[in-house]
């Protein structure tokens, strides 16, 4: 006669069953989350060979646009001209040419039909400008107030990477300057933009046309593009500092971070997202340990949360003449 198994034996084969699944689990999650960090760098990369296609072709690595009241239009090309931000410049270098030429008419003034086009486009999921392990490339809401029509767009993509502007610039919007949102192009083409060459350090601001001839520090030892802090209360909900507007509008908190270091302790340093900490001007990212960052050259570099602040606004500058590699 063939007995079976009794209820506690069954009991300790659960128990062992759940052990071996809690001991796995870790396991799995970090072989995951590994994967996604290789997706995420994957994406830098695809981004910097573009931005190194686009300096060959046209001279200069992706401007960041005109200022935060604009996006991208195609009848203003590249370069000093192009309203939109860095983001939109790279459209056609990733396979993107269609979504880049998107309410293009042959008009200067914005009207209708390039305000439906720039909807469109904001609306269109583009994978490489997302981050696997923040969320998924999807509509978010369209929560800030300079950019298109909030009754025709009330959700857009967003981004989950900004360009480097190292120190920034504390001239934006003077009050000698139109203010965002610019009431026309003719405005814009006008305004010669409050950051240039010897203010500002970064790679991509407002008005930038950066070429490979003006990063004496090296294209391998400079940022170009690198992950940014989101407070992870806000991932969806288009709130958080630095990420209401559409990732392809111009020189914001949207579409560019810092590096900056100063003598009495004020730094930004990357930071690992986080609940209850906004930020608008920090590098960040959802991965544990480090933020994913491309450099000028194309190549792809992880920095730790950990690194010398001091190093890392050298990192961010392109001319200071502290020339130090990334590979610490």
């Amino acid at each position: 006669m063939k007995r079976g198994f009794t209820l506690v034996e069954l009991l300790v084969v659960i128990a062992i069953i759940g052990m071996l699944v809690g001991l796995l689990l870790p396991a799995v999650q970090q072989a995951r989350e590994a994967a996604r960090q290789m997706q995420c760098s994957n994406h830098l990369k695809q981004m910097g060979l573009a931005a190194v296609n686009h300096e060959t072709m046209h001279g200069s690595l992706p401007s960041g646009g005109w200022g935060a009241g604009y996006v991208g239009d195609a009848d203003l090309g590249f370069g000093l001209s192009q309203s939109g931000g860095w983001a939109y410049s790279l459209l056609p270098f990733l396979e993107q040419q269609a979504l880049w030429s998107l309410g293009g008419d042959g008009e200067i003034e914005p009207n209708d039909v390039q305000e439906n086009g720039a909807a469109t486009r904001a609306q269109t999921a583009v994978t490489v400008f997302s981050c696997p392990s923040k969320r998924p490339p999807i509509l978010y809401p369209y929560t800030g107030n300079k950019l298109l029509n909030q009754a025709k767009m009330a959700s857009c993509m967003k981004g989950d990477y900004a360009g480097n502007a190292a120190n920034g610039s504390a001239t934006w919007y003077a009050s000698t300057t139109p203010k965002a949102p610019f009431t026309t192009y003719a405005e814009g083409m006008r305004y010669p933009g409050s950051t240039s060459v010897s203010q500002t350090a970064g790679v991509i601001f407002q008005k930038s046309t950066i070429s490979y001839a003006e990063i004496p520090d090296g294209s391998s030892n400079t940022f170009l593009i690198g992950e940014k802090y989101v407070s992870s209360d806000h991932y969806t909900s288009g709130r958080a500092t630095g990420d209401d507007l559409t990732l392809y509008c111009g020189p914001d908190n949207d579409t560019y971070r810092i590096t900056a270091y100063s003598s009495d302790k004020l730094h930004y340093a990357p930071r690992q997202e986080r609940s209850g900490l906004d930020s608008g001007q920090h590098f960040g990212s959802s991965h544990s340990g480090t933020v994913g960052f491309v450099l000028c050259d194309g190549s792809v570099q992880r920095i730790s949360y950990s690194i010398d602040p001091r190093i890392y606004s050298y990192l961010g500058r392109r001319n200071d003449g502290e020339v130090v590699s990334p590979q610490l």
